[in-house]
């Protein structure tokens, strides 16, 4: 919900809008002269309500509905812009309002519990809503680290989506967060999005840069403990899609205890997904169904991208042996079901490959 921490009569006016009162059905509603009304309406920024009076403005705006805010943000957002505002004083530097601020926050909330429940569109509007209006150039640091946040997240909405490379991607996005966390001198935002960029350059299948990039990573004083041992789950999953299978599995093993350590329940539950993978490159199908039934029963997060990728590494496991291929082809074409349904196109890309390995004419292979 919007704040005012300061009214005047640009705000006045926007509020009035909003709630779709003429300037006489507003003044009765506050209490007010209709002249009071009016003069804000002609001075605009120039003019500031009384201190009682901005009290009364708190409560009208404090008990509007949510599409009253809705309408006042947007209005107030159009009136304060350059072209609404051709040849007339500012009262304020450009950029967001504190009342902006706080509502941009908030969307970045509701950002990442939409990108855990991969609603895509919805993430999407909310990121699209904030970084159109504002431009890096207009903003104060407040506001830079705001820019720089929502640009990060889209960058992990693109990665989920699949987009991982271009103009539009998931990199692009990344390298220019990081530019503006360098810009504000936070170390470590930027080796989060350093993570990042080898998590897409993983993706994009240079394995043994991604090996190394994250190697690096997993003694960088700039991360916390948790990602450092993310990084050292990750040298594995690089080092295991490379076939070096027997290197990652000590090497996710030391991972996990980590995440032991660091009571990580969920992180703990990836690294036994990820030593499953790792334990079927080498053969050894006893040891990767026992790693692959701890993540099933271990993990407590209800995402689709997780539930996806636990029913991936299931199926491809299951697949690897004639015995119990059916039942693997099964969960499969579940998680690609999934997959489709909520656009995780990375991951139907792997269920696709992992079906036209098994199809080749010596059965089920290695990845």
């Amino acid at each position: 919900m919007a704040t005012v921490h300061h009214w005047t009569g640009l705000e006045a006016k926007a509020l009035r809008l909003a709630l779709r009162l003429s300037v006489r059905a507003f003044a009765q509603q506050l209490g007010l002269a209709i002249a009071t009304v009016s003069k804000w309406e002609s001075k605009l920024a120039d003019t500031e309500p009384r201190p009682d009076t901005q009290a009364i403005l708190d409560t009208a705006l404090g008990r509007a509905d949510a599409s009253v805010h809705l309408r006042f943000e947007t209005l107030l957002s159009e009136m304060t812009s350059p072209v609404q505002n051709a040849g007339r004083r500012r009262v304020a530097a450009s950029g967001p309002r504190a009342w902006e601020y706080e509502s941009w926050a908030d969307d970045l909330d509701r950002v990442l519990v939409a990108l855990s429940r991969q609603n895509f569109a919805f993430a999407d509007s909310l990121l699209t809503r904030w970084l159109g209006r504002f431009k890096a150039p207009e903003l104060d640091e407040k506001g830079l680290y705001l820019f720089a946040r929502s640009t990060a997240l889209l960058g992990d909405l693109k990665r989920d989506q699949g987009v991982v490379l271009g103009p539009l991607s998931a990199q692009h996005s990344y390298a220019s967060a990081r530019a503006v966390f360098n810009q504000l001198d936070i170390p470590r935002r930027v080796a989060q999005l350093d993570l990042s960029l080898t998590v897409v350059t993983e993706m994009s299948g240079k394995l043994e840069i991604a090996a190394r990039n994250y190697e690096s990573l997993t003694v960088d004083d700039r991360l916390s403990r948790r990602d450092r041992a993310r990084a050292r789950l990750w040298v594995g999953t690089a080092l295991s899609k490379d076939g070096q299978h027997d290197y990652a599995t000590r090497v996710m093993t030391a991972a996990t205890r980590d995440f032991e350590d660091l009571t990580e329940p969920d992180d703990w539950s990836v690294a036994h997904q990820k030593l499953a993978l790792a334990r079927r490159g080498t053969g050894d199908l006893t040891q990767a169904l026992h790693f692959i039934d701890i993540a099933r029963s271990s993990g407590t997060t209800d995402s689709p991208m997780q539930r996806v990728r636990l029913d991936t590494a299931h199926g491809h496991i299951l697949l690897s042996d004639a015995a119990t291929r059916d039942d693997g082809l099964l969960v499969l074409g579940q998680a690609a079901q999934a997959a489709a349904q909520y656009g995780l196109v990375h991951q139907l890309r792997s269920i696709e490959g992992i079906k036209a390995m098994s199809e080749g004419p010596t059965g089920p292979r290695q990845r």
